[in-house]
């Protein structure tokens, strides 16, 4: 081949190179890879994954994977939700934490009765969980009429429910810790009897399928993104961009109900100051590391998704090489606010200018 056709080559593989990482799936599948090779590096055994039993003699697979995939659940779910409202309000629910404290308080104190303990369920699982949506849904319509209709911040608005829902939390069962007695509970947030995979992991594939045919068959997806690029321009073509908020945040709630299942159902119990500690804040990063603008407008859901198991990919390789509890928060927070940086407008483009001179440079010492 020639110079000229060695140039041209080059050329052409370093445009397809910076063409992929202009795509927004680029920055969670890049972090995905750079986690992979590194336990690969650090301790192949990372990906081993063994079939053994529970302590009531079922089968149940055991490892990393499973674990990073069985502890993402909660947050994939509160993902599709957060997309949904930062991009139609231009901002982020703060309070998912501890409103997911209040659905779960809901849960067992139907579960339970007014004692918190009875040896007895005192009401069937599906009418405890109707309740807990119910309760999740009309806060996250209390943020939602907040933030559309009173026009307050995001932040601000759900800065509310973020200080008094573990409070809240606790008024409803008496700041007792109620506990289920009842072992068929606990199949949902772990495994059900016969089944090896954690129950969990099932529930969040159901949840990606609704929120997929939601998107495909409706027109949320759409009318969110429009409203949250201009709401002027949106009320225009006949949208009311107060309904689409309030419908975002509604959304958000019911997705709070489902991880407060799977999160008291991992125990069957609750611990009002501790549960889902944190979990706004992966939740806010999970939509930001899948290239979404948390100015709201365009989304990507399955980025989104993807950012979440990076997340908790990351959590379980800091706790696989025995980093502190205490001090997982920041070196977290350090390699997610890299990667956030990397996915910005700003630095993509600066990352293209500089890929382009140097692929210029080279092509034309090629040629000469």
């Amino acid at each position: 081949m020639t110079k000229t056709g060695n140039s041209l080559s080059g050329k052409s593989l370093g445009n397809e190179i910076l063409g992929l990482t202009r795509k927004q799936f680029f920055i969670p599948i890049a972090a995905l890879l750079a986690l992979i090779i590194f336990n690969l590096i650090a301790d192949p055994s990372f990906f081993e994954i063994k079939l053994g039993q529970n302590s009531a003699g079922d089968p149940v697979l055991s490892g990393y994977l499973i674990t990073i995939f069985d502890n993402a659940s909660e947050l994939v779910i509160l993902a599709i939700g957060m997309t949904l409202v930062t991009a139609a309000s231009g901002g982020q629910d703060i309070s998912v934490g501890a409103a997911i404290a209040i659905a779960g308080s809901v849960m067992l104190r139907i579960l339970c009765g007014p004692d918190g303990k009875a040896a007895e369920l005192q009401a069937p699982i599906i009418v405890a969980f109707i309740a807990c949506c119910l309760v999740a849904m009309l806060f996250g319509a209390f943020n939602g009429a907040l933030v559309s209709y009173f026009k307050i911040p995001p932040m601000v608005a759900t800065l509310i429910l973020f200080t008094a829902g573990r409070s809240i939390a606790a008024w409803i069962n008496n700041n007792q810790l109620p506990i289920v007695n009842d072992i068929s509970f606990s199949y949902f947030g772990n495994f059900f009897p016969g089944i090896p995979v954690p129950t969990p992991i099932f529930i969040a594939i159901a949840c990606m399928i609704v929120i997929g045919l939601v998107l495909k068959f409706t027109n949320l997806g759409l009318y969110s993104q429009t409203v949250g690029i201009n709401p002027h321009a949106a009320r225009l073509n006949g949208l009311n961009p107060e309904v689409i908020k309030l419908i975002t945040y509604i959304i958000l709630g019911l997705c709070v109900a489902v991880a407060g299942f799977i999160k008291v159902s991992r125990f069957s119990t609750i611990n009002y100051s501790v549960i889902a500690k944190d979990i706004e804040m992966d939740a806010i990063l999970a939509v930001a590391l899948g290239g979404n603008s948390l100015g709201g407008g365009k989304f990507n859901m399955a980025a989104s998704i993807m950012g979440a198991y990076v997340i908790q990919f990351l959590t379980t390789t800091l706790y696989k090489f025995n980093v502190v509890s205490s001090a997982l928060p920041a070196y977290k927070a350090i390699v997610v606010i890299i990667l956030v940086v990397l996915s910005a407008p700003i630095v993509r483009e600066k990352i293209s200018r500089a890929w382009k001179s140097l692929t210029t440079k080279n092509t034309a010492k090629e040629a000469a």
